[in-house]
């Protein structure tokens, strides 16, 4: 701390205050980026709050099964007047009287609380998958703002580039046409694609700051600075199974497909609790009564005298129902159709899955292909520059055939940074599809980013 301070004061003001801003906008990894998002994003802190609740709710068909306890407790003062007969004032006597009980209740037989209590399971695991389909969620969501961010920065890159050039082919073109060994229509075409180049860095700066406040909205963090790749020949290994491995995975992984599937499960029960309707219920009860009575009870209120009498119980209790006004059936033709529909939205869920996964195997695959040829593109159209460039020098070509070729060639370059980009998000959105994809699958793509 001590260096640093003389460090400070040795500095020029303007050198010190560059120096704090250098630290304080250090580039952020893809995985520093997710673990801010997950304490700030909205969604993602709201779908965490509703599992919290899900799981409270599956846990409350517990209160079905198990004994039900519950302690009652009264006092009342009663005044009684007496008038015996020929007698003008009655006597007047006050009692009062305390009433204690402890009630429990163990349900013997309740085959809608036995359904209900079987649905806890399913909604336990519907509510695990809702939340694993949020986590995914997000793990996309801030790698696609991630990467566009880096491809925004790439497109404006190479836009500043291929300005620099074609600033220089302007000036090439007006000395050559100075002194006379080209025309005015080589100085003409590299003026209006110079300024083509000026609109273009305008429209690609202002996208990048777009990409930014998106990135930035996403984590909760200002003036984000996403990592570049270290090495861009380098990316991820083409998928090793078929795509209907992984089409098979995601019938059982993807937490989409488990959740309809987990409702058709719940549905089904429901059906059961329905039905119940229609069934007796039988209850053990115990309750343990003690009364006080006061100077008199509401048998003897004269006798002014006070007594406690405890009163235990058992009983068995027998619950027949016999018309509900049509209730129970109209339920259980709700729940009937309710089911069907639990059934359709599964087989939808699977149809949906399976073509995501297809959409999504496939994607990565012809980006990994996309990749491989534009870099094969890219050496071909510098080269192709190159040639032009020489042909330009000893007047064999003219200067449209130097700026075409520029611009085949950075347009390639900013293709083929979009790719590569474009591959690593392709590969997270598989996994996405196929259900696998966990926080883990973030550091093969970090360790491919600048340390």
């Amino acid at each position: 701390m001590k260096l640093s301070r003389t460090l400070f004061r040795t500095l020029p003001l303007a050198a010190a205050v560059a120096l704090t801003f250098a630290s304080a906008a250090q580039a952020q990894s893809l995985v520093d980026m997710y673990e801010a998002a997950r304490a700030y994003d909205a969604s993602f802190i709201s779908a965490k709050a509703q599992f919290e609740a899900n799981l409270a709710k599956a846990n409350q068909t517990l209160g079905g099964v198990l004994p039900n306890i519950a302690l009652s407790a009264s006092a009342s003062r009663t005044r009684f007047d007496l008038r015996p007969d020929g007698q003008p004032n009655p006597a007047r006597y006050f009692y009062g009287s305390g009433v204690a009980a402890i009630t429990l209740v163990q349900p013997l037989y309740r085959p809608a609380a036995w359904a209900a209590y079987r649905q806890g399971g399913p909604l336990l695991q519907q509510a695990a998958a809702q939340f694993e389909a949020a986590e995914q969620d997000l793990l996309v969501r801030v790698s696609q703002a991630y990467f566009d961010v880096l491809t925004s920065e790439a497109s404006l890159a190479s836009v500043q580039a291929q300005k620099q050039a074609v600033q220089e082919q302007l000036a090439s073109a007006k000395r050559n046409f100075e002194v006379g060994t080209s025309t005015i229509t080589g100085v003409r075409d590299a003026q209006a694609r110079f300024d083509l180049s000026t609109a273009q860095e305008i429209a690609a700066a202002n996208d990048l700051r777009i990409k930014r406040l998106a990135l930035d909205l996403a984590v909760g963090m200002s003036n984000t600075q996403p990592k570049r790749l270290v090495d861009n020949s380098k990316l991820i290994e083409p998928p090793a199974d078929s795509v209907d491995s992984w089409v098979s995975q995601s019938e059982s992984a993807s937490p989409a497909v488990r959740q309809a599937r987990l409702g058709l499960e719940v549905a089904n029960l429901e059906v059961d609790k329905a039905t119940a309707g229609h069934k007796p219920t039988l209850d053990a009860q115990l309750n343990y009564q003690g009364v006080r009575n006061v100077s008199g009870s509401s048998t003897n209120p004269t006798s002014g005298t006070s007594s406690h009498i405890m009163n235990p119980s058992a009983a068995i209790v027998l619950n027949v129902p016999i018309f509900a006004g049509f209730a129970t059936q109209y339920r259980v033709k709700e729940t009937v159709a309710l089911e069907d529909k639990a059934r359709s939205d599964y087989e939808n869920a699977r149809r949906n899955t399976a073509q995501a996964t297809r959409t999504a195997y496939f994607g990565l695959v012809a980006g990994l292909s996309q990749v491989k040829a534009l870099e094969a593109a890219e050496a071909s159209t510098q080269s192709a520059l190159d040639a032009n460039k020489l042909g330009y020098s000893v007047g064999v070509n003219i200067n449209i055939d130097v700026l075409n070729s520029q611009s085949q060639l950075y347009q390639t370059k900013r293709d083929l940074a979009k790719a590569r980009y474009d591959v690593l998000v392709g590969n997270l959105k598989l996994r996405q599809a196929s259900g696998t994809l966990t926080p883990q699958d973030l550091q093969p793509i970090n360790a491919l980013l600048a340390p």
